[in-house]
């Protein structure tokens, strides 16, 4: 039958259910083929896209792996602990054997300018004792070290040191206590004392009786970490 010799209304009706059914099937098609789609990712970043943290280290001979095996000192020993701790970290290493705090102070700007820190950490003084330097210009040298590192964004840990009774006692208790005023003064995070623990250990210490050797490190690293994984965190 030619459906063109139909009434009118069933033309209309005819025509009507012709495009329901064209588009019936256009709709199931549509569903169908975003069904597969990729949903939207809701995953958490990756810890490799969480900002890296920059350590700037300036210190002596205490630092800088003197008179023992190249990467056996407690620098190297924080980079594993950092690792295995899976923060995402990079530790600068700008320690020099003999330093002072005046040499430390006259290299900082350029440190920071170079390797723009998030945390700095200062190992320095030991040195100005045994040249009995004076201590107002090693606490005015570390002071104004910490200032410039706060001035850049940076946080900042002093390592506090202390030197052996045979200096004066007088001597002795200033150096001590002068690392505890500027933490004060400067609102700091202070160790209280970098070589803790070594201090009637001969066996720790190289012929020279200054400079702990390789088994004194992982020591020295157990005196930093909990005051540097605080500012860290």
């Amino acid at each position: 039958m030619n459906i063109f010799l139909q009434k009118p209304y069933q033309m209309v009706r005819l025509t009507f259910v012709c495009l329901w059914l064209a588009f019936s099937f256009t709709t199931h098609a549509w569903a169908t083929s975003n069904s597969s789609a990729a949903p939207v990712s809701s995953a958490v970043p990756s810890a490799t896209s969480v900002q890296e943290i920059k350590i700037l280290i300036v210190g002596d001979s205490l630092s800088s792996e003197y008179g023992i095996v190249r990467n056996t000192g407690w620098v190297q020993l924080l980079r594993a602990k950092l690792a295995q701790q899976q923060i995402n970290a990079l530790v600068i290493n700008a320690s020099i054997s003999g330093e002072t705090t005046s040499g430390g102070l006259t290299r900082l700007p350029a440190l920071l300018k170079q390797h723009q820190p998030s945390v700095v950490l200062i190992e320095l003084g030991g040195n100005d004792a045994l040249r009995g330097l004076s201590l107002l210009v090693s606490e005015q040298n570390l002071t104004d070290m910490i200032k410039l590192a706060q001035a850049e964004g940076a946080k900042v840990v002093l390592a506090g040191m202390q030197i052996p009774p045979n200096y004066g006692q007088q001597y002795t208790s200033q150096f001590k206590k002068m690392y505890e005023t500027i933490s004060q003064n400067t609102q700091t995070a202070l160790i209280p004392f970098f070589l803790a623990g070594l201090e009637t250990r001969s066996d720790l210490f190289l012929s020279d009786n200054i400079h702990p050797n390789e088994d004194a490190q992982e020591i020295i690293l157990n005196n930093v970490w909990p005051t540097l994984i605080k500012v860290i965190n």
